[in-house]
């Protein structure tokens, strides 16, 4: 999906064709690499975006001794249609990297209902987590696997800690505009 997001926020600023978007992930820094976005992917998800009649080609270019470029635009179904996937982004998202793509388009959305969703997240998570607590103590008593426990309960409070300041943060930055 996120793939898809990208490549309707690109279109929203203009036409353009798939090679180009992968040239431009991969300067300056290696982004393609990273995310493992191969030109084979990058070209299933145009023609998945096409075949639900977000995106249409345009335009055909020819040169002498290289494979023709389809350029493609966005069309009215996917201007309607970006929206949509940026928020079901937000409600799919276990964690802030899987959101990325949607901060870096909060343009085509509405912010308060991006929060209103993440604010939500973020309740479910504290709810979840405090549940998972209350099992501590009945944990602590079994000494058997006291060391484990106490590893075990080290990495996930430090993990659900870290998930709430950043769902918070990004809150918060949305709220200000900041991002």
């Amino acid at each position: 999906m996120s793939i898809q997001i990208f490549i309707l926020s690109k279109l929203m600023e203009g036409n353009t064709y798939p090679y180009k978007l992968k040239k431009q992930l991969s300067e300056p820094i290696p982004l393609d690499q990273l995310s493992g976005l191969t030109e084979s992917k990058l070209y299933y998800h145009f023609d998945s975006l096409a075949k639900q009649d977000l995106i249409e080609t345009v335009e055909i270019v020819k040169e002498e001794h290289r494979p023709d470029k389809q350029v493609f635009e966005i069309t009215a179904k996917g201007r309607e249609e970006l929206p949509k996937k940026i928020y079901k982004l937000f409600e799919k998202a276990d964690s802030i990297s899987d959101m990325v793509i949607g901060l870096a388009n909060l343009k085509y959305v509405d912010r308060e209902k991006v929060v209103s969703i993440l604010e939500k997240k973020l309740n479910n998570f504290k709810t979840r987590w405090e549940h998972l607590m209350s099992f501590e103590k009945s944990i602590q008593e079994n000494k058997k696997n006291e060391k484990l426990a106490e590893f075990l309960g080290g990495y996930f409070s430090s993990k659900a800690d870290h998930t709430i300041y950043w769902l918070e943060e990004a809150i918060k930055q949305i709220q200000k505009g900041e991002i």
